[in-house]
């Protein structure tokens, strides 16, 4: 453990500046902002105006945040509708963003990656029992965060695709 000083608290001008230029660089979670203003030694009253600030000045929007992170994750993470619904949860973005973004979902390209994971994952289970196999996949493909109902299907394509099963 490090013996720093603690931090002098910063005037709530400079917060909306230093707040204002983080999410300018990307978008960001009014709940992480909220959490990082306090974190600089601001009362709940100070942070809350800074936050309205943000808001007002469209520096802050939860729903384009949302949309990002989704988008984001989807692709490049191979996430699931419901590891990012939780994880956005988890972030303070409320239900009604979540629905309106998850909605938004391209159902192929969705599929198609869920397909793109488990192709990868078959590779290295093709050689346990079938039954082993398609319980490591189920358990991978819930992992990712992705719905019984969509893999089920995709998992007997993949495993029906080859000879050995």
């Amino acid at each position: 453990m490090t013996n720093r000083p603690p931090r002098k608290p910063i005037s709530p001008t400079a917060a909306l500046n230093k707040a204002a230029a983080l999410c300018a660089r990307s978008e960001q979670a009014s709940g992480d902002i909220y959490a990082k203003l306090t974190g600089w030694g601001l009362t709940t009253e100070e942070a809350d105006g800074v936050m309205k600030q943000l808001i007002s000045e469209n520096y802050l929007n939860d729903e384009r945040y949302a949309r990002a992170y989704c988008r984001d994750k989807m692709r490049l993470n191979g996430w699931g509708r419901i590891k990012v619904a939780f994880m956005l949860k988890s972030k303070g973005i409320g239900k009604s963003h979540i629905e309106a973004v998850l909605a938004e979902v391209n159902e192929e390209e969705y599929i198609a990656t869920l397909r793109r994971l488990l192709q990868a994952k078959w590779r290295d289970v093709r050689g346990k029992e079938p039954m082993q196999a398609r319980a490591s996949m189920m358990r991978f493909a819930a992992s990712r965060g992705f719905e019984p109902n969509v893999f089920y299907p995709v998992i007997d394509e993949v495993m029906g695709g080859d000879s050995d099963a």
